[in-house]
């Protein structure tokens, strides 16, 4: 009990300290200015190292082995590991979007990245414990944080550098307090419990059980989509994308070759959840996922509405400029045409992230000044909030362009 004790008040501290800066992170998701998409994502995907590393801890260690706590401290940095690219955010953000999730989470590199972490535990233990023995926890730790990433619509490069095709299977949302809950509990069951390893293996299968859940509900969405384009003679290929709140909010995508079809729903409601004129944002997004026979499908073009505005919008989105844009970019569609001050601003955005009730992030586009296009990054103040109930893009102030 000694020893539960120490690590209910030492680490159990720790691991309070990290949920409450996820808990900041989750609510600051409603901000636009605030919202960072792998915040509490890494913090989840430690968790899961952690937890794994308990889970798979052997039953009667041997002297080289390492202690259960200094194992899940491993397990916990180990499974952040990967997500350390957020470094190139700094350097240049496209750059980032587009190599994010690449090489640091390619199964190809995983016994590279394993064995290069188990070299620097060994150096900061002081070499008390062979490299040897924190080669499997770090290669199990970014193992569960790869696969934690091929849940999400994100996309995960798991065969780079030899291919950049993404992977996903997008049955969980990037922020799932639900999904963090059935870690943290398994956690704190495994340090209060005698049959710890038993509880962490527990946590471990109910979380399994609980994304297999995502992944019926995933193939459930799908088919409303599809009901939807054969009801209304749409041809074109359904997609459903994880929302926020809950494993029953859904994306609904009807991909054509120019016009995308959106749905947002909620499958287990019945009826459409009530709305005051005057709702905060939390109550904003709760409403706006409507039962799947009520749901409100929005037609949006993917290079705008009028004949010469889509002229334009395709003729730059072709540009060489755009290159890696365009390859990230899943659902692209033109987010607006600017023109004034001697030149003309062509914006795109990807309607993955098009989340009710948030401004979309990532949009990308060029710029021509004096007869130059330029790749330019829209943000600051110009933020367009994607509302399906209004059915358009609400501008607000006025834009800033950065190059």
């Amino acid at each position: 009990m000694g020893a539960v004790a120490g690590f209910v008040k030492r680490d159990g501290r720790r691991l309070a300290t990290l949920l409450r800066l996820a808990k900041v992170q989750w609510r600051q998701a409603g901000d636009a200015s605030a919202y960072t998409p792998t915040a509490m994502d890494t913090l989840t995907h430690a968790l899961s190292g952690a937890l794994l590393a308990r889970a798979t801890e052997p039953r009667s260690p041997t002297p080289g082995q390492l202690p259960r706590r200094l194992r899940q401290w491993v397990g916990f940095w180990a499974a952040a590991f990967p997500d350390s690219d957020f470094v190139l955010r700094f350097i240049d953000p496209l750059m980032y979007l587009t190599t994010h999730r690449g090489i640091t989470h390619s199964i190809l590199l995983l016994p590279v990245w394993a064995l290069g972490l188990a070299y620097a535990f060994m150096l900061i233990t002081r070499r008390r414990y062979d490299w040897r023995a924190f080669l499997a926890v770090c290669a199990l730790g970014i193992a569960i944080h790869i696969l934690g990433d091929v849940i999400t619509a994100f996309g995960t490069m798991v065969f780079a550098p030899v291919s950049d095709a993404r992977v996903a299977l997008p049955f969980t949302f990037i922020i799932d307090p639900y999904f963090t809950g059935i870690l943290a509990a398994g956690l704190l069951a495994s340090a209060l419990s005698r049959r710890g390893r038993r509880a962490a293996v527990a946590g471990l299968s109910v979380l399994v059980a609980y994304v297999g859940s995502q992944a019926m509900l995933h193939e459930r969405a799908v088919r409303a989509a599809e009901a939807y384009a054969t009801a209304r003679g749409v041809d074109g290929t359904a997609h459903a994308l994880p929302q926020p709140f809950s494993p029953f909010n859904w994306m609904l995508v009807i991909e054509q070759e120019r016009t995308y079809h959106l749905a947002y729903v909620n499958l287990l409601r019945r009826e459409p959840a009530a709305r005051a004129p005057d709702a905060g944002w939390f109550t904003r997004v709760y409403s706006s996922y409507a039962p799947v026979n009520r749901a409100e499908w929005l037609q949006v073009p993917r290079f705008g509405t009028s004949p010469m505005e889509a002229a334009l919008a395709e003729r730059v989105w072709h540009l060489d400029l755009l290159d890696r844009y365009r390859h990230f970019a899943r659902f692209p569609a033109l987010y607006r045409i600017d023109r004034g001050d001697g030149r003309t601003c062509v914006w795109f955005n990807d309607l993955r992230f098009a989340l009710v009730g948030r401004t979309m992030p990532f949009r990308y586009g060029a710029c021509e000044e004096a007869g130059t296009w330029r790749l330019r990054r829209l943000v600051g103040d110009g933020p367009g909030t994607f509302d399906p109930r209004a059915g358009l893009f609400r501008e607000y102030r006025a834009a800033e362009v950065r190059g």
